[in-house]
């Protein structure tokens, strides 16, 4: 298999809904989509891109509207879900493509599910990284993270105020997110100095406003309460994740969530980073995945 290298990474500014959209392109073949979680940007798949565009992908990771260098409308409402799946079909078109592989991890796993529930015409498999897909529907989102917390407030309910979050983090986004003297194994200062130095420019409210519009997106989806994903999905998870716990139902009920799930795989000594983690590791589960795919 060739090796690949950041010097092949393409960027570019696409249009679509948002306004813009910056990417980074790697590779020729089928096009896969690949969508960052918070508070990342398309960086968080590095590792991926050269991987997946040697193993014959198109890979191409998104700057998620409100992200990086992408736009950032000022509507909080500008950041609903359905806002960003037709972001993705933009993507899709302004590539030349007609269908991909969208592929998503943390908020983006669940961004790249509802691209695959709403608009199967166009993304044909799908596949989650730490965040497993519940169908929409249920209780309305507020109300049940009210109860979340306990004495303590739960973070989404925290980050729900515009301007509160803000605030505490803006000052020192880099302290923020990491103690100075503290970093895993899997980041390098390098590494941080990129993922804050982002947010330092651009500010938090594009990435917050994603939390902020859970009740509208449950009000947008009610007509796909319950559905299931039939396209072919793929769910990574980390075994110390907090994602996998909680969630450990939304798994559990894969088989009528995800029928056409062909792989699912639970990394042990993982947390919720994986693909930064166990890059390695997830590149092969990806790539297998990916070279099964019809």
């Amino acid at each position: 298999m060739p090796q690949m290298s950041a010097v092949d990474r393409t960027h570019r500014l696409v249009p679509s809904p948002a306004g813009r959209l910056h990417l980074v392109e790697q590779g020729d073949g089928p096009l896969v989509l690949l969508l960052h979680g918070f508070p990342e940007s398309w960086y968080a798949w590095r590792h991926q891109l050269p991987a997946l565009a040697a193993a014959g992908c198109r890979a191409v990771a998104v700057d998620v509207r409100g992200y990086g260098r992408s736009s950032r409308p000022a509507a909080v409402e500008a950041y609903r879900m359905l806002e960003l799946v037709e972001d993705n079909v933009a993507v899709v078109e302004a590539l030349g493509e007609r269908s991909a592989v969208v592929v998503g991890h943390d908020w983006g796993a669940t961004i790249a599910a509802t691209s695959a529930l709403v608009r199967p015409d166009v993304f044909r498999a799908v596949g989650l990284l730490s965040v497993p897909y519940t169908p929409p529907g249920g209780p309305r989102p507020s109300e049940v993270f009210a109860r979340m917390g306990g004495e303590e407030e739960f973070y989404v309910s925290y980050f729900q105020r515009p301007g509160r979050a803000e605030a505490e983090v803006e000052p020192d986004v880099r302290g923020w997110r990491f103690p100075a003297d503290r970093l895993p194994h899997w980041l390098s200062e390098a590494d941080l100095d990129v993922f804050a130095g982002e947010f330092e420019r651009t500010g938090m409210t594009g990435a917050l406003n994603r939390y902020r519009n859970m009740d509208r997106d449950w009000e947008d989806l009610a007509d796909f309460a319950g559905a299931p994903i039939r396209q072919p999905s793929l769910f990574i998870g980390g075994g110390l994740d907090a994602s996998t716990t909680w969630l450990a139902a939304a798994i559990e009920s894969f088989p009528a969530t995800l029928p056409g799930l062909t792989a699912s795989h639970i990394l042990d000594g993982c947390g919720h980073f994986v693909q930064q983690e166990r890059a390695a590791e997830t590149n092969r589960l990806l790539i297998d995945w990916l070279a099964g795919l019809p």
